[in-house]
């Protein structure tokens, strides 16, 4: 697998000062009127798709397509989107190629995805059916705008969502009604269009043609890619529309017709339109996938050291069962004593493996940082279960003194606190031994509690910053 792909990060850099002050100067004189216009447009397109819905269920949108006067309002609608996207300074769209009719090429396969910007193709294509998450539907304004389209939803958290997107999606593009075509960004996420990832293979499932169309944004300062360790939304937003113009290229390539074989594998047949459209864009492509940058990005949050080789040790994991038996949360439960270092025949074993099997074998090479023949499997156990289960800097404490305490839960002496805080929060070892001492509850014992090194954490003002980020998402969970 090649080195994290630069697909998760974006900067927007201002290279001279002049631009700086164009900036400003923008904010002021211009972007109150460009607010002022895109608002009224917005709540008027609302208005409209409000008005064209009035009376249909959701149940009524998934099982025809609208028809008469509603769907004439699709098109009204997305004349209204484009006078927005031009108030926002998008004078102008370059189009190369023509849009196929849906009779030739019932799915569009719109890369890369890298914006919120990327509406603008979706309107111009006049609001072709979208594949979009289901939270998609309960946003304020756009909400109704996806419905009207209507969209094919996939509800991430819902197991049986894959398999249901799939049948919807083969239902309407084998169907004889006159359905819009329907539209998806095959990576499933947004990347800063360096490559495309893996496409998610679910929409050639049907196995009929498919038009690549493929997405550019040639402006000298890039203010729309959103990704997901790059500037906020609103940010972009503010620097997209204090620009004179900005532009954007769609380039529609030639129908592509499946093979038997792809018809019969969806994911040659997906794999195979991403190298023609890698081609076409004259960029590499990457293996990975929307849940690999996902596990990077996590990795990224929770301060985890080499992200590419969490990745890694999670496909290598997932193909020996790990990831489904939990096999290393379980040793945690289990445990009497300490684990310490292991080879790996000792690794293979106390995981259930075969230490003769290739993939078992190249598990612990990536965690063998040293080339020595051992691995610290505390170190191991942690980085999977932090990866899993931790959504705080707090968390993975809570994690590394559940790993590292051979005694009572969450009790730890002074050599086990040091590493549970060398593991979680990078702490150097003088440190841990003055929180141990402070920690304790008197001078003869011989152990801490987890409450009582986060009580000494707490009074630390370089360490505020851990309960502040638990204490916002406490917030959110509510």
């Amino acid at each position: 697998m090649p080195p994290p792909p630069p697909s998760l990060e974006k900067r927007v850099c201002f290279d001279r000062g002049a631009e700086k002050v164009r900036t400003i100067f923008l904010t002021i004189a211009l972007l109150p009127f460009r607010l002022a216009a895109i608002t009224t447009l917005m709540i008027l397109a609302w208005l409209l798709a409000c008005l064209g819905l009035h009376g249909l269920s959701e149940e009524d949108l998934r099982r025809a397509p609208l028809k008469g006067w509603r769907r004439d309002m699709r098109i009204v609608i997305c004349w209204m989107m484009r006078a927005l996207f031009l108030c926002g300074g998008f004078h102008h769209l370059k189009v190369k190629g023509r849009k196929a009719e849906t009779k030739d090429a019932p799915v569009l396969a719109l890369a890369p995805h890298s914006s919120f910007f990327d509406a603008l193709p979706v309107v111009y294509l006049g609001g072709p059916s979208i594949v979009a998450k289901g939270e998609s539907s309960r946003l304020p304004f756009f909400g109704k705008l996806i419905n009207y389209t209507q969209p094919v939803y996939v509800w991430r958290e819902d197991p049986n969502s894959r398999q249901n997107t799939i049948k919807e999606i083969i239902e309407r593009t084998t169907s004889k009604e006159d359905w819009p075509q329907v539209m998806i960004f095959p990576e499933g996420t947004c990347t800063n269009r360096s490559c495309l990832i893996t496409f998610k293979s679910g929409a050639f499932y049907p196995g009929v043609p498919v038009q690549p169309v493929c997405i550019r944004y040639p402006n000298k300062l890039d203010t729309v890619t959103w990704t997901w360790e790059g500037p906020g939304a609103l940010k972009l937003l503010w620097l997209t529309l204090t620009q004179l113009n900005s532009s954007c290229e769609i380039e529609f390539l030639p129908v592509y017709n499946p093979s038997e074989a792809e018809k019969l594998d969806p994911k040659l047949y997906a794999n195979n339109v991403r190298r023609l459209m890698a081609e076409a864009l004259k960029i590499p492509v990457s293996d990975y996938t929307y849940d690999d940058c996902r596990i990077i990005r996590k990795a990224h949050q929770l301060h985890l050291p080499h992200a590419s080789n969490i990745v890694k040790s999670h496909k290598l994991r997932y193909k020996l069962g790990l990831v489904a038996s939990k096999t290393e949360e379980e040793l945690v439960q289990k445990k009497t004593t300490n684990f310490g270092d292991v080879n790996l025949q000792e690794f293979a074993q106390i995981l259930r493996l075969d230490d003769k099997d290739p993939t078992t074998q190249q598990l612990f090479r990536i965690h063998d940082k040293y080339g020595q023949g051992k691995i610290d499997l505390e170190e191991y156990i942690f980085t999977v279960l932090a990866t899993a289960n931790a959504s705080s800097e707090l968390d993975k404490v809570e994690i590394a003194f559940d790993i590292c305490g051979s005694k009572a839960a969450l009790c730890l002496t002074q050599s086990e606190l040091r590493k549970a805080l060398r593991l979680s929060i990078r702490m150097q070892p003088e440190e841990s031994d003055s929180i141990f001492q402070l920690a304790k509850s008197d001078e003869s014992a011989c152990t801490v509690t987890f409450d009582d090194v986060m009580t000494q954490l707490s009074n630390r003002t370089e360490y505020a910053h851990l309960f502040a980020a638990n204490n916002e998402s406490s917030k959110k969970a509510i």
